[in-house]
């Protein structure tokens, strides 16, 4: 009897077969040993190319397509999915479409706005923040985001760099308004989300909504025609000075909305926001990301760590921002069961510490923290698109075409660039820290700042290292270790950052010194353990005969600087040192930071549950090191 092998012979493979079998297995370990990151560079780099493409194809098409376009159109593919819930009530495309069209009739039918023109917005997190961003973006004016923390002087400072011809405040700041309203430029209209006001010359704005008609603008005043112009205003505080009104064009928001897109996020993803909406984190990539995607977005008033993740739970989240100190914050809170039961699969955002990152997928599960890298007027931004834990995000040959960048050498005492007996900056080695530049060109212009063309030209580096480039300073140190992750190191000049904000040395000591009893101040940042940035702490010079009063101290520091720039920190000194070219020293001040055990000078410590300045004793500094004081 003939045996089944018989009757169906089995095929026998060509010779050539096992030997390509064997050199693909070789070719794929030896891929996974010399090239790990191969595949995921790739997928990430095919996606910045389509992105690319896609803006290059609308502008060989004569197109011009913006986000508020691609809102409008999903308004009307999608009208009744919801685009924004907040507090419990769902907002849909539609409904949001069509309330920022009332608000552009109003201001259509009492103020003569032109295409151009700044409305300044002042504003908490709310859906009518975004209503009135809209429907002025539908008027074809330049919305200026205003940081509600700001004060007094810099918030006027804040208002006349950006000229607007309107102010808009909401309810819950009509006491800020109230601050400034004395001293406001008369040519500035001010509108406020209410009924009725109580300030002469001031417009109500909310009675006005509900009369208004739904129908759209015409489409002359919203359509785009230049993806290089501005569109916003956001104010960051840079590396000196008060706040710069950074200004942001269609392309900025446009490359800051596919962010979310290029994580891997989806149209049926629900994104959390807590971050504030002036910020362009909020804005553009929060707001703007969910718009791309078409997805929804989930506001909230203030961020709550005790709230959270039951709010992540109620509305399904997907998808959360954060900055390193929203996470720490969340870490901080009391364990409780059931953390994992939540549905987030990405975390978006920048400045997590190493081991804060590594507690919080320990504690919270497997969730994809997606660390980037971004200034808000900058032209360069790096997506840690690997997961790789404390980088910014990670380059190679093929990203530099794309975004020509380098890490330059930087003389702290000098507080500039080095460059050589030739004139030109010289780039760090793999693995030291530089100063981060990038290339302006034309597919990475800078826009500069408003109102001051002295603060655009001080943020570029010309004749670099040739004759006739222009780069961008980011004022940011990174390391490039030999695998190609980056990794943010320190800011340079007169900054540095707290609870999640940048603060401005120069505004600060410019308060402080305001006080008849002060002489000299000199501001800086000290390192405060399990703590993200650098907490505020100012060295004084009294003036002659007179003594140091903290009653009056802490009244000018809370009456006139936002909460995160309030210095935590005193220390009396009889003489303020200088460098050799004549700047206030801070290297020597900063790495004494603010210890009582070595620092003989008298210190000082912000006591927010007294709501005031005490002695800064050992006891006190334990205290704070330990964690058991809350900053």
């Amino acid at each position: 009897m003939r045996g089944w092998d018989d009757l169906y012979p089995l095929p026998v493979p060509p010779s050539w077969v096992p030997g390509a079998a064997v050199g693909i297995l070789s070719l794929h370990f030896m891929q996974k040993l010399l090239f790990p990151y191969f595949w995921a560079d790739l997928r990430y780099l095919l996606k910045v190319f389509t992105y690319g493409l896609r803006m290059e194809m609308y502008r060989l098409q004569g197109r011009v397509v913006t986000v508020l376009d691609k809102f409008v159109k999903l308004a009307e593919k999608q009208p009744h999915k919801p685009f924004l819930i907040y507090e419990g009530t769902v907002h849909s495309y539609r409904d949001v479409d069509r309330r920022s069209n009332r608000i552009a009739q109003v201001f259509l039918q009492h103020e003569a706005l032109k295409e151009g023109d700044t409305v300044a917005l002042l504003m908490g997190n709310e859906p009518d923040f975004i209503h009135v961003w809209f429907g002025l973006a539908k008027l074809g004016c330049v919305v200026a985001f205003l940081n509600f923390n700001v004060r007094f002087r810099s918030l006027l400072h804040c208002v006349s760099s950006c000229e607007p011809k309107i102010l808009v405040v909401g309810a819950d700041l009509l006491g800020t308004l109230e601050e400034i309203l004395p001293k406001l430029q008369k040519d500035v209209s001010v509108w406020i989300m209410a009924k009725d006001s109580r300030f002469p010359g001031v417009h109500t704005l909310l009675d006005k909504i509900e009369a208004a008609s739904e129908d759209p603008v015409p489409v002359n005043r919203c359509s785009a025609n230049n993806l290089k112009s501005a569109v916003l205003y956001i104010f960051t505080s840079g590396t000196t000075g008060l706040p710069k009104a950074a200004v942001i064009s269609h392309l900025q928001i446009l490359k800051g909305a596919a962010g979310l897109w290029a994580f891997g996020a989806t149209s049926e993803d629900i994104i959390y926001i807590t971050l504030p909406l002036y910020h362009s984190a909020a804005s553009l990539l929060g707001i703007g990301g969910c718009i791309e995607l078409g997805a929804t977005c989930v506001l909230k008033k203030k961020f709550s760590a005790s709230q959270f993740w039951s709010d992540c739970r109620r509305y399904n989240v997907t998808v959360i921002q954060y900055i390193g100190e929203l996470c720490r914050y969340l870490c901080n809170q009391p364990v409780k069961e059931g953390e994992k039961n939540h549905k987030v699969r990405l975390a978006v955002g920048n400045g997590v510490r190493n081991d804060v990152w590594r507690e919080f997928l320990d504690r919270f599960g497997a969730i994809k923290i997606c660390e980037f890298y971004g200034a808000t007027e900058g032209n360069i931004c790096f997506m840690n698109h690997t997961g790789k834990i404390g980088s910014v995000g990670r380059t190679n040959f093929f990203y530099k075409l794309f975004f020509p960048f380098d890490l330059i050498k930087y003389d702290f005492q000098k507080d500039e660039p080095i460059r050589n007996k030739h004139g030109w900056c010289e780039k760090v080695k793999k693995g030291e820290a530089g100063l981060l530049i990038s290339k302006v060109n034309a597919k990475n212009p800078f826009f500069g700042y408003a109102g001051n063309k002295r603060h655009t030209e001080k943020k570029l580096l010309c004749e670099v290292f040739k004759k006739g480039d222009l780069y961008f300073n980011t004022g940011d140190l990174m390391v490039q270790d030999h695998d190609n992750f980056l990794y943010f190191w320190d800011r340079i000049g007169d900054t540095f950052r707290w609870k999640g904000e940048n603060v401005a040395t120069t505004e600060v000591s410019d308060v402080i010194v305001m006080l008849d009893f002060i002489q000299e101040a000199n501001v800086y940042g000290v390192s405060v353990p399990d703590h993200e940035g650098k907490a505020g702490m100012a060295s004084l010079i009294l003036k002659h005969n007179a003594s140091l009063d903290l009653e009056q101290m802490y009244k000018q520091v809370v009456t006139y600087l936002p909460s995160y720039a309030c210095p935590l920190f005193l220390r009396v000194q009889e003489k303020m040192e200088m460098t050799g070219t004549f700047k206030q020293q801070k290297f020597r001040l900063v790495d004494e930071g603010f210890n009582p055990s070595t620092i003989t000078d008298p210190l000082y410590f912000l006591d927010n549950s007294k709501k005031a300045y005490v002695l800064l004793t050992k006891e006190l500094h334990e205290m704070i090191l330990s964690g058991k004081m809350k900053l």
